[in-house]
C-alpha cells in the first residue's frame, strides 16, 4: 500500500469518502427563531434511525473517556480544571502506525449531539476501513451527550460564565487533544490523520484543518454551510433549497404550500379563527398566535427536506399526502402532510414554547446566540414555498440577551476563519472537500 503522504492517494481518499458521505448523509422579521442545522424538534416517526448491529457494535467499537482541559486558552487556575470527554475508537481494521507502517486515522468530529448517533448512521468509515486498514476515532463535542464540563448539564448550563467555554476553537481544541493522545496510545506518530464531519461537523473539520494543519492531512466537510456567516451568502440560501426540494417532488404540493400561509392568516382573521385553526390542525393546546403553527409547518418543511433519504424520502411522503386530499380544502391538505408524516396522533404539540428544551438543543442556541449567528431567513420571491420573514439580527438579539444574557457576534466566524476576502476556504489551505 502507497503511503497516504503522496497527494495522489490523499485525493483519492477524499473524493471517494466524499461520494460515500453524500450518499449516506444524515446528525421572521417580528419573531426571530433559531436556526436549524441540528434538529430541535423530535424527528417523525417515518424518519427512524439506522440502527447498527449489536453485535458488531459491542465487538468493534470501544469507548473511553479523556481528561480534558476547560479552557484552553487562558492560564488561570480555574483554566485547568477537567472534565470526561467522551470517544470511541474501532480497530478492527487497524494496518498500524509503527514505523514501517503508516495505516491512516479516520476521525470523525462529533457536532451538536450524543457521539453513539454517529454509530447508528454514518455508515462509510467503517466501509472503507478495511480498503485503508484505518483506525477509526469517533469524538463527541463538549457540552454535548456524556462529555458535559463541571459535572452535570445543570451546572455546566447555569449561567453564561459557566457556557462561556462552549465555542468551536474550544472544541477543535479538544478533537486536537483527542487525536494526538490517541496518536500516542497507539504507537501511530507516522499515521496521517483526516478529520471528516458533516452540517455543523462538517464545519469544524474544515476549520480545523485550517488551524491544525500540523495534525490533519485533509478534511472532507459535507452540508458544511461554512460560508453562512456574516453576508458572504444570501440568508434565503437554505430555504430556497427546501423549496426546490419540494417543487421537484410535486410542483402541486409546492404550489399549495405557497398558497396556505395567506390562507392560515385568513382563517385566523375571522371570529374565533385561532380556534378554528386550533380545531384544524388537532393542536394540543390551543393556538395563542399564527406564528406557533406557521413556525411548525416551517420546522416540518425544513426536516423533511434536510432528512429527504432513503428508503423513506420525507418530502414525497408529505407532498403525496397533500396532493392526495381533495384540492377544495387547501389547509385539510396541509394538515393530511403533517399526519403522514408525523404519523395518526390524538394531537399534536405545535406550540414552540410549550415544553422546556432538551440539553442539545439549549447548547446549539448558546452556540448561535454567541458566535454561530447564521443569517438564515425567507427572501420571499418566485423561488420560495415561503412567505418573506428575513432574519432579523435586533430581534435575534433580543431573544439571547433575554435568555443567556448576551450579545450575539455576528462578525466573529469571518473574522476568525475568513470568509469575505475568497468565499473559498482553500485559498488559504489545501486538502479540505467541502460540499
Amino acid at each position: 500500500m502507497k503511503t497516504l503522504s503522496q497527494p495522489t492517494l490523499i485525493l483519492s481518499l477524499l473524493s471517494l469518502l466524499l461520494l460515500l458521505f453524500l450518499l449516506a448523509q444524515f446528525p421572521p422579521p417580528a419573531q426571530a427563531k433559531f436556526s436549524r442545522l441540528g434538529v430541535h424538534r423530535p424527528r417523525s416517526p417515518t424518519q427512524a434511525r439506522r440502527q447498527p448491529d449489536d453485535d458488531d457494535v459491542e465487538s468493534d467499537f470501544v469507548t473511553f473517556y479523556y481528561n480534558q482541559t476547560l479552557d484552553h486558552f487562558n492560564y488561570r487556575p480555574e483554566s485547568y480544571t477537567t472534565f470526561r470527554q467522551r470517544y470511541i475508537v474501532n480497530v478492527k481494521h487497524w494496518g498500524g502506525g509503527g514505523a514501517t507502517t503508516n495505516a491512516p486515522i479516520l476521525v470523525y468530529f462529533g457536532l451538536e449531539g450524543r457521539i453513539e448517533h454517529a454509530l447508528e448512521n454514518i455508515g462509510f468509515l467503517t466501509e472503507n476501513a478495511p480498503h485503508f486498514k484505518a483506525l477509526l476515532l469517533y469524538i463527541e463535542h463538549r457540552y454535548y451527550g456524556e462529555s458535559v464540563p463541571f459535572g452535570s448539564w445543570e451546572k455546566a448550563s447555569r449561567n453564561a460564565a459557566s457556557l462561556g467555554y462552549l465555542t468551536s476553537a474550544q472544541a477543535m481544541a479538544d478533537y486536537a487533544a483527542v487525536i494526538l493522545h490517541v496518536k500516542r496510545t497507539h504507537s501511530a506518530g507516522n499515521s496521517p490523520v483526516i478529520v471528516v464531519g458533516g452540517s455543523y461537523g462538517g464545519m469544524l473539520a474544515s476549520w480545523f484543518r485550517l488551524k491544525y494543519p500540523h495534525i490533519a492531512l485533509g478534511a472532507l466537510a459535507s452540508s458544511a454551510p461554512i460560508l453562512y456567516f456574516d453576508g458572504v451568502k444570501p440568508g434565503g440560501g437554505y430555504y430556497s433549497i427546501v423549496s426546490k426540494d419540494f417543487k421537484e417532488a410535486s410542483e402541486s404540493c409546492y404550489k399549495t404550500i405557497r398558497k396556505s400561509w395567506v390562507e392560515i392568516e385568513r382563517v385566523a382573521s375571522k371570529r374565533n379563527g385561532l380556534s378554528i385553526l386550533s380545531k384544524k390542525f388537532k393542536t394540543c393546546s390551543r393556538l395563542r398566535r399564527t406564528f406557533d403553527l406557521k413556525d411548525y409547518l416551517d420546522s416540518l418543511y425544513s426536516e423533511a427536506a434536510q432528512y429527504d433519504e432513503p428508503p423513506d424520502y420525507p418530502v414525497g411522503i408529505v407532498c403525496s399526502a397533500i396532493d392526495g386530499a381533495p384540492n377544495d380544502d387547501v389547509l385539510g391538505q396541509i394538515f393530511a402532510g403533517v399526519v403522514a408524516y408525523m404519523g395518526d396522533s390524538s394531537c399534536y404539540d405545535v406550540a414552540s414554547d410549550s415544553a422546556p428544551p432538551a440539553p442539545s438543543a439549549s447548547a446549539w442556541s448558546w452556540q448561535m446566540c454567541s458566535e454561530l449567528v447564521f443569517p438564515i431567513g425567507h427572501d420571499g420571491g418566485d423561488d420560495t414555498m415561503f412567505p418573506p420573514a428575513p432574519f432579523d439580527l435586533k430581534s435575534f438579539t433580543k431573544i439571547c440577551r433575554s435568555r443567556f444574557g448576551i450579545v450575539p457576534q455576528p462578525h466573529w466566524v469571518t473574522t476568525f476563519y475568513g470568509g469575505h476576502v475568497c468565499k473559498s476556504i482553500n485559498i488559504y489551505t489545501s486538502n479540505i472537500i467541502t460540499q
